[in-house]
Order: C-alpha cells, then structure tokens, then sequence
C-alpha cells in the first residue's frame, strides 16, 4: 500500500474510524507514535500524519508534515465503454486505473442490456483501493451516459474503435476514445458515427469488449 486515503487528509487533525481502517490498527497493529501517509485524491499531496490516539472506535492522527507529490500519467485519456456486464466492469477499473485512463464514460448503446446498472459507489470503493496500491493522486472521473447521442454530443472529437485499417498504433494524439459492448456496434449507430475518426486493432480475432478497452488503453497511454 503506497498511501492511506481519506477525504478529509490535509487537516491538522483526522479522526479516523478504527472498524474502517481495520487493516492499519488490527492486522498492522501499528500504535501511538508511529507514522503514516494519507492522500485525499483530490490534490497532489501527500500527508504525513503520526497516531496521536488509539480508542476503542476512533483514532486520531496528528499533521506533521506534506509534500506535493504528484504521481499522475504522462497523457490524457479519456474512454467511452458501452454499458457491459457490471461484474466485468468493476474486474477491469483496477488495470485501467492503473494506466492511467483519466476519464470514464459508461453510455448504453444500442447492444447494451438496459438491465444493467453501474454501483457509482461501489465503482469508487474500487478505484480507491486501486489507486492505494499503485500510488496514484487524482481520482479516476466517472460519469454515465444515456445514449451514444449524448456521448458525441459531449466528446465530438472522440475517435472510435472498431474494424478499420486505419490502425491505432498508426494514429497520433488521441485523447478520447469510445470502445462498443459484446456484439459490437449496431448498423443504425456505425451510421451515426459514420463521421467520426474510426480507428481499429492490429489483431484480427474478435476481442471482448473488457479485452478491447484494456488493449485500446495500453496501446495509447502506455
């Protein structure tokens, strides 16, 4: 674990349910006196606190000192991903949180199951345990689109995965891109995006779209 995270890290004094960090005063036991780091995910810094107190059901931690430390990726991404199976989404967040993808967009497209609804929160919970073990500063955004009308009403300039044999490895400077859920895009939505930078893979099999996303990011951010 690279930092702590709280929401409150930067004030002097942070009070601390002990059941929530259960892991730092159970299973580390660490006591009075000894020392840890603490990020909000909401600025670059990174917060040294030392354990002033330790109750039954509250500790408290004690500022004693800050760096800016940013720990951010070299470029801007921002992703489109239709609405897939939630389970499968929330298994991919950690890897493409640790490449560094800046921005999420879920949309339902045409293929999507209208069944399915994202857990926001719980998508949180995960990018939070993500970026404590890799070490990022800034929170993942997250945001949900209702169709992918709005996607390109938003992100006009996003380019488009999909077949084409103009390849991505082949394109420069794409900082939004949108990847299409199991089975694809329909005909009526390639028609909609018949006027959009469409660009595609070098492998010829058919990827999941959880595969698709992760090879899409990879290839431009890493």
């Amino acid at each position: 674990m690279q930092f702590v995270y709280h929401p409150n890290a930067g004030i002097q004094t942070l009070s601390v349910d002990v059941r929530e960090y259960e892991h730092i005063f159970k299973v580390r036991r660490m006591s009075v006196g000894e020392k840890l780091q603490w990020r909000n995910l909401e600025d670059v810094f990174l917060y040294e606190y030392e354990i002033s107190k330790i109750g039954k059901k509250e500790a408290e931690l004690d500022l004693i000192g800050k760096k800016e430390l940013p720990l951010l990726p070299s470029k801007i991404l921002h992703v489109g991903w239709s609405i897939i199976d939630p389970k499968i989404i929330e298994k991919t967040l950690p890897m493409l949180n640790e490449l560094g993808v800046s921005k999420i967009s879920f949309v339902y497209a045409e293929f999507s199951q209208k069944s399915h609804k994202l857990d926001l929160e719980r998508m949180k919970r995960i990018l939070i345990n993500s970026s404590q073990q890799c070490g990022r500063s800034l929170l993942m955004q997250i945001e949900v689109l209702p169709t992918l009308q709005d996607y390109i009403k938003a992100y006009p300039q996003s380019h488009i995965l999909d077949f084409s044999e103009i390849k991505l490895n082949e394109t420069e400077k794409i900082s939004s891109i949108l990847i299409g859920p199991e089975g694809g895009l329909s005909q009526k939505e390639r028609m909609l995006l018949q006027n959009q930078s469409i660009v595609g893979l070098t492998c010829n099999t058919i990827l999941r779209s959880e595969t698709a996303v992760v090879a899409a990011a990879s290839k431009i951010l890493a």
